[in-house]
């Protein structure tokens, strides 16, 4: 269109015509696509410690693909031999006790002693939109950038907080490319840590002085699983309150039934921000791996988890296949609106799903 500017009557002013909108993505631009990897390459990658190779398995481990889950099943039996050589730590506490910025300075302190460390943070993902920050990575800035660390954070999407299956194999892989600490961080207490717990070796419960759970013995269930407690932000001001939060959870333990291995937990304080006695943490930890070393515990536990897990993939299977059948997904549209209206009871109406859901499984084997 032209410009009224230029009209005759505005002798001596004149707007150009400007150029026509440029694309926003660079047209030279070559887009590189990525060779596709099959299950051998995969494996040899991953046996290398090849962190790219290790990085889009564990994505093919995430993904709800049939075609991805087909070879992310193949790449974790072969690597399975190679997998179970490391010491797995899971890490808990509420929202806000430190537990990444503790992360960051325990994984230092692994990394000096002269392991390879991989951290799978599981971060918390919104119900409505199922979005994560992923933001683990940045709260982690030291070991970040450290090569023989591998942090993975994953969305936990609602799934017994993002700790299930997946993780469990993702811990397989990481094993089989040499990574012999391996922490796994949960989104806080919740029902997460039962998960965890079934995946770790020890369980490593974070607190701060002054919140009252020592005083109320909170959260019981999270305090019978933990193997140990440590209090963090034992600095300046602090240190007095840090400590007898401490010896009330020593008092609180005692009430406490022997733990499955008769360890009895310990507890010790720290300051992840300021680095003051990582030491004594990993000191006590180095305890029990000595003590269920030497009582047998360690490998009876880790078979326990085996079978734990292969009845958990049974269970999500069931439930996957049952829901996700058309049929059974009409029924129980029909059912829903019988119950609603009052017509029908809760359990008739279950019942009346399930037997239509057996029955027409023996449809198929006949």
């Amino acid at each position: 269109m032209e410009h009224p500017e230029n009209d005759q009557a505005y002798k001596g002013l004149t707007v150009n015509s400007g150029v026509s909108s440029q694309p926003t993505v660079n047209p030279y631009r070559q887009v590189k696509k990525r060779r596709q990897l099959g299950v051998s390459d995969y494996v040899e990658g991953i046996l290398k410690g090849d962190v790219s190779i290790l990085g889009r398995a564990v994505t093919l481990v995430e993904s709800t693909a049939d075609a991805h889950q087909a070879i992310a099943q193949e790449v974790i039996e072969k690597c399975l031999p190679y997998s179970g050589n490391s010491r797995r730590i899971g890490i808990t506490g509420v929202p806000g006790a430190g537990k990444s910025t503790s992360i960051d300075v325990f994984g230092l302190h692994v990394l000096r002693q002269g392991h390879k460390l991989a951290v799978l943070a599981i971060d918390p993902s919104s119900e409505r939109t199922h979005g994560s920050i992923l933001g683990d990575k940045t709260r982690m800035e030291k070991l970040s950038v450290q090569k023989d660390a591998f942090i993975r954070p994953s969305p936990s999407a609602g799934s017994l907080g993002g700790v299930a299956r997946k993780t469990r194999e993702t811990i397989v892989l990481c094993e089989a490319a040499g990574y012999d600490r391996i922490f796994v961080e949960t989104v806080g207490v919740g029902q997460s840590e039962t998960a965890v717990h079934s995946m770790v070796d020890f369980f490593l419960l974070i607190q701060l002085a002054g919140t009252g759970d020592e005083l109320q013995g909170i959260k019981r269930g999270i305090m019978e699983m933990a193997d140990g407690i440590a209090i963090n932000k034992c600095d300046g001001d602090n240190v007095d309150r840090a400590k007898l939060a401490a010896a009330q959870f020593r008092n609180a333990l005692h009430l406490f039934p022997p733990t499955p291995s008769k360890w009895r937990p310990e507890v010790v304080t720290y300051s992840g921000y300021y680095e003051l006695d990582i030491d004594k943490v990993w000191d006590m930890i180095d305890r029990y791996f000595e003590y269920v070393d030497k009582t047998g515990y360690f490998e009876r536990k880790r078979q326990e988890q085996e079978k734990y897990w292969m009845i958990e993939t049974i269970d999500e299977q069931l439930r996957s296949k049952f829901y996700n059948t058309p049929e059974v997904a009409a029924l129980l549209e029909q059912k829903e609106i019988r119950v609603l209206n009052n017509e029908q009871s809760s359990f008739t109406a279950a019942k009346d799903v399930l037997d239509f859901y057996f029955s027409r499984l023996r449809e198929i084997d006949a």
